[in-house]
């Protein structure tokens, strides 16, 4: 235990950060304060995420923990626009074990050009866990994404260290049950979908800040998949809704009324997202 700690832990409140020296003062940090990380930070591309997370953006040389109840569930939708900015400045993108093989042409669609992302196959824990160490040792890539859905405790705690000596983003994926468990991970967030038409849903479980109670939306779909939701051949921009009748709760659900969409619709909006 450091000096400091002992002091503070001996009489809180003997001890306040305007009575230190000012390089001792600039060290400490109140739980009620937002935290700030001496490393760089990539703008995560959602100005709503930014405003709650330390230094406002994605933080380099530290892992950021993405639990999820289902992979493939709106990860590449949360990343993307930050995976895009990085592979614009001549950066890479690592995946190790993902569940399923990324769609290259909407990758490319959003920034993240195919010939800038390496897919690692790796099936066993063992496999993931020591591919991903080894990537955060080489500096020459500079986004990893990692799925760890068996990770331990000790696991996270050994990639953290690792990743403090990475100059890129460190993402690790795990399932939501872990949300009461110990981690060493600095920023933890639970990312769900909304309702109709979908939004994310980033729960800020962890930062270096004060709790939040209430998710950060994010109404963010990819290019391709917004131009459907917008065209009038949608199905779902066709399928407006009449209010609910007053005796019907805000949030019953509604049984989705079947629509056809000729061919020729499909086919014209199919032209113009590929011109």
């Amino acid at each position: 235990m450091s000096t400091l700690q002992f002091l503070v832990h001996a009489d809180r409140s003997a001890i306040t950060p305007a009575a230190l020296p000012p390089h001792l003062a600039a060290l400490v940090w109140q739980g009620e304060a937002m935290g700030h990380h001496q490393a760089h930070v990539v703008a995560s591309g959602h100005a709503a995420l930014d405003a709650v997370l330390p230094d406002g953006g994605w933080p380099c040389q530290s892992l950021t923990e993405i639990l999820q109840a289902q992979a493939g569930l709106g990860e590449w939708r949360l990343l993307a626009p930050a995976l895009a900015r990085l592979v614009a400045q001549g950066g890479s993108v690592l995946l190790v074990g993902a569940p399923q093989l990324p769609y290259l042409p909407a990758l490319a669609r959003e920034g993240v050009r195919a010939d800038r992302v390496i897919r690692i196959d790796a099936e066993g824990a063992a496999e993931r866990l020591w591919a991903t160490e080894q990537a955060l040792k080489a500096h020459c890539v500079t986004a990893v994404l990692s799925w760890l859905p068996q990770a331990r405790a000790e696991q996270i705690r050994r990639l953290q260290a690792c990743a403090g000596r990475h100059p890129g983003l460190f993402f690790a994926f795990r399932p939501a049950r872990v949300a009461q468990e110990s981690s060493a991970a600095p920023l933890r967030l639970h990312l769900t979908l909304g309702p109709c038409p979908h939004p994310l849903e980033v729960h800020v479980i962890k930062r270096r800040g004060p709790l939040l109670a209430d998710p950060i939306v994010l109404p963010h779909w990819p290019l391709g998949v917004a131009e459907l939701w917008r065209s009038p051949a949608s199905p779902a921009h066709a399928q407006a809704s009449p209010p609910l009748p007053a005796s019907v709760p805000r949030h019953a659900s509604r049984p989705p009324t079947p629509r056809t969409v000729p061919h020729a619709e499909l086919d014209g909006l199919a032209a113009r997202l590929e011109a």
